[in-house]
């Protein structure tokens, strides 16, 4: 069922959030060329200190959603154990744990991917911006809330189910 919910979410986001950056760029590019070197100079080390800055986020990021995905895959491999105590009374409350738990993650995958799409749309709202180190700068700040938000995403998710 949650596979289902976020196939769904997944062809939505991709499909309202494409950012066509050709003309941005051509746009871009005359701008940089108009400009002298010491601005040019500023821009360059701006953006070598935003691209390792980016690194970071970016292996923080996929750390997060890997680790997501592998704790799915451990609760769905030890699923046998908690559903064979559902039907004893005294340890049934383990396997409605395990449900609550299956649940929650299953629900977890779906806000991160409302995350993902909340930031696609946020950074296309950017790739229009005439100022580039404004731009950058912004791409930076949504990146670090992208980071915060998926951090966020398992609490969240366990507090809605009561998954503790």
């Amino acid at each position: 069922m949650s596979q289902h919910v976020v196939s769904n979410a997944a062809g939505v986001i991709i499909s309202d959030t494409s950012i066509d950056i050709t003309a941005s760029i051509a746009d871009m590019e005359t701008r940089l060329m108009e400009m002298e070197l010491g601005p040019l100079l500023g821009i360059w080390l701006q953006s070598m200190f935003v691209g390792m800055t980016m690194r970071a986020l970016t292996i923080c990021i996929f750390v997060v959603i890997y680790g997501r995905m592998i704790e799915i895959y451990l609760m769905t491999s030890l699923g046998a154990i908690p559903f064979a105590t559902m039907v004893n009374r005294e340890w049934g409350g383990m396997g409605q744990n395990y449900l609550k738990s299956m649940l929650a993650l299953g629900f977890q995958a779906f806000l991160i991917m409302v995350c993902v799409g909340i930031y696609a749309v946020l950074v296309q709202s950017i790739a229009k911006d005439s100022d580039i180190m404004g731009a950058i700068w912004t791409c930076v700040g949504y990146t670090v809330l992208l980071c915060f938000t998926l951090f966020k995403t398992g609490s969240l998710s366990k507090s809605i189910f009561s998954a503790h």
